[in-house]
């Protein structure tokens, strides 16, 4: 048990995508990289990390879960450069499992220059040994997969899932985007679940793959092969809640028919503006909330000097909005018009990933029916489904889940 005190909290980060600095020189195919990232930072996720650490230094969690992607393409050294910054943490109990970016991906480079080179992948055994604190905490391990499970505290069962595919040798392809939780894991998680039921324990779930649908035009390779399943247990065991990542955007849905669970996944920790989520229990329930990390406060004298880093939000911002422009050359200047369009659909999507993107329908209604969206949507017919499905018009937030038990 990590604490006997039932008024808890923990935070939840999410696909990190660390790449150690030692891994390149940000030489010329470095640089490439990053401009084909799709608007992650590379460069700067070890000062950021870092400077999370010092924040829950001082703030103290019981614990922070890492629900997966903790590198950018499975490079072994960037997960000891992960743990090597988290063991820093003296009071908070850090808890991660993998995503389908952490296991055998072929795809492990480091950058010198112009050449990309091999480097070393983690396997099942290396993330085993590299996070063993995380496996320190574990009430059960199960021996067929990566998954483990915690006791938070005298309420609280957190069931950390490994929802990802790989194979048991190193990998000379493209890492698996879709994801299952395997039969064997399967059993082992019913095992859990009794013992939860058995002893009066509030299940959480935790996994990288997702558990629904939150997005009807994007979600192929993202939902969990077998969601079907892990849904009935959900409904079989009254599991309210479960945490995921691997989408990048920030939302929030559930119950979903008779499946009883909200789910809620953060967006990514390397994109956008830093968010990631605090989750606060007590013998009532839970509250989840949104967070925008300001590392302003925690950056060294030299690191400020750096105008990058100490204006780190509008860099994450402008590097995620032209990956959402694209990279097609412009004749000549864009007229007024041209400019509201282009301007009008970077808006709506960056509201999406990151949560904001509730809107009333009095307001939907203006928005698509106005001259910049009609003309976008002519222009490129193929939008119109992925645009209208960015908008939320429920009555819930993307921001902000509670629970009552």
């Amino acid at each position: 048990m990590i604490t006997n005190n039932l008024k808890s909290e923990f935070w939840i980060l999410t696909d990190t995508h660390l790449i150690a600095d030692q891994l390149h020189d940000n030489g010329a195919a470095f640089k490439r990289m990053q401009q084909t990232s799709q608007g992650k930072d590379l460069v700067y996720q070890e000062i950021a990390l870092t400077a999370f650490c010092k924040m829950a230094q001082e703030k103290k969690p019981a614990a922070i879960i890492v629900t997966g992607d903790l590198t950018f393409n499975g490079e072994l050294i960037s997960a000891q450069k992960f743990q090597e910054i988290f063991s820093k943490l003296t009071q908070t109990k850090v808890l991660v499992l993998p995503g389908n970016h952490d296991i055998f991906d072929g795809w492990a480079r480091g950058f010198k220059g112009e050449k990309q080179l091999f480097t070393k992948q983690i396997s099942p055994y290396d993330w085993r040994e590299i996070f063993k604190q995380s496996y320190a905490c574990a009430f059960s391990q199960d021996q067929n997969s990566l998954a483990y499970s915690v006791q938070l505290n005298p309420q609280y069962l957190l069931l950390m899932l490994d929802s990802n595919i790989y194979g048991q040798k190193d990998s000379v392809k493209a890492p698996i985007t879709e994801g299952s939780i395997s039969e064997e894991q399967i059993i082992w998680l019913r095992k859990q679940l009794d013992y939860a039921q058995e002893h009066d324990l509030r299940p959480l779930l935790f996994m990288h793959h997702n558990l629904y649908v939150h997005n009807p035009a994007v979600n192929q390779g993202f939902v969990l092969n077998n969601a079907a399943q892990l849904r009935q247990l959900c409904e079989k065991y009254q599991i309210k809640i479960a945490f995921s990542g691997h989408i990048h955007a920030q939302n929030i849905i559930g119950p979903v028919e008779k499946t009883p669970t909200i789910e809620v996944v953060t967006s990514s920790f390397c994109s956008y503006d830093q968010a990631y989520g605090v989750v606060k229990l007590d013998d009532q329930g839970l509250l989840y909330q949104r967070k925008i990390f300001d590392m302003t406060p925690y950056l060294t004298e030299a690191e400020l000097q750096n105008q990058t880093v100490a204006n780190f939000h509008e860099y994450l911002k402008n590097i995620q909005l032209k990956n959402l422009a694209g990279n097609s050359s412009e004749q000549g200047p864009l007229s007024p018009l041209e400019r509201q369009i282009k301007q009008t659909f970077l808006e709506i999507n960056y509201n999406y990933f990151t949560g904001h993107n509730h809107i009333s329908s009095a307001e939907l209604k203006k928005l698509t029916t106005s001259t910049e969206y009609q003309t976008l949507i002519q222009q490129k017919p193929q939008l119109n489904k992925y645009l209208k499905s960015l908008f939320d018009t429920s009555d819930h937030s993307n921001l902000i889940a509670k629970i009552t038990y």
